[in-house]
C-alpha cells in the first residue's frame, strides 16, 4: 500500500503533537531537524536543543495539545502546514497561551521540521512567558 505526502504529513503531525504532550523528548529528538528553529508565541527563538530541554526538564507541561484548521500545502517533499493550536498547560509554573495559529514546515517523510513558529494572534496575548 503506498501513501500519500498528505498520509504522511498528517501522521508527522499526530505523532508530533502526541510527543509534545506525552514530552517525548527521543521522538521529538527525531522529528526536528539539526537546525530546527522555535519561534514563541512572544516572539522569541529556540534551537532544538532549547525545544528538547523544555520538555526533559519537566518545566513545560501540556494538559491539552491539539491541532485544528490545518491547512497544507505541498512542495515536492517539503509542506507548509498552517493551523489552530489549542493548549492548556504552563511553563515554569506560568499559564501557556491557549489558543495560537501556527506554522510547521515538514520535510521528508515523517520527520525533520526545520521550523516551527508560534506567532501572536492567541486569543491569551496578555499571557506572560518568562
Amino acid at each position: 500500500m503506498t501513501t500519500k505526502p498528505d498520509d504522511d504529513i498528517a501522521a508527522f503531525l499526530t505523532d508530533w503533537t502526541t510527543a509534545e504532550t506525552g514530552r517525548d523528548v527521543e521522538t521529538l529528538d527525531r522529528q526536528l531537524a539539526p537546525d530546527f528553529t522555535g519561534i514563541g508565541p512572544l516572539g522569541f527563538t529556540l534551537t532544538k536543543t532549547n525545544w528538547l530541554d523544555r520538555h526533559a526538564t519537566g518545566a513545560l507541561t501540556y494538559n491539552t495539545f491539539r491541532l485544528e484548521e490545518l491547512h497544507l500545502r505541498a512542495y515536492g517533499d517539503t509542506a507548509v502546514v498552517t493551523a489552530h493550536q489549542i493548549t492548556e498547560g504552563t511553563y515554569q509554573g506560568h499559564p501557556l497561551p491557549g489558543q495560537l495559529r501556527v506554522t510547521e514546515v515538514p520535510r521528508g517523510s515523517r520527520t525533520r521540521a526545520p521550523i516551527g513558529s508560534y506567532p501572536g494572534g492567541g486569543r491569551n496575548r496578555d499571557t506572560e512567558i518568562p
